[in-house]
């Protein structure tokens, strides 16, 4: 019994893989900047302004990464 191996299919595997994971980092970078610019933009507001908007600031973190997609 012969075997054989379709390389064009190993190799898309690899290419599949590596797509993957930068698509993974990608989303991860993207995430990670709508956390960084929701922290920043929420700390630079005063104590008054967080109360209107219902939040103090320990809850800035939780907003943010909920803001961002990470919980």
């Amino acid at each position: 019994m012969a075997f054989t191996a379709d390389i064009r299919t190993y190799e898309n595997s690899i290419v599949n893989r590596i797509e993957r994971a930068l698509d993974a980092f990608r989303a991860h970078r993207t995430r990670r900047a709508t956390y960084r610019v929701t922290i920043n933009e929420l700390s630079v507001l005063s104590d008054r302004d967080l109360n209107d908007l219902g939040l103090s600031r320990s809850d800035i973190p939780a907003v943010a990464r909920e803001a961002a997609g990470m919980k």
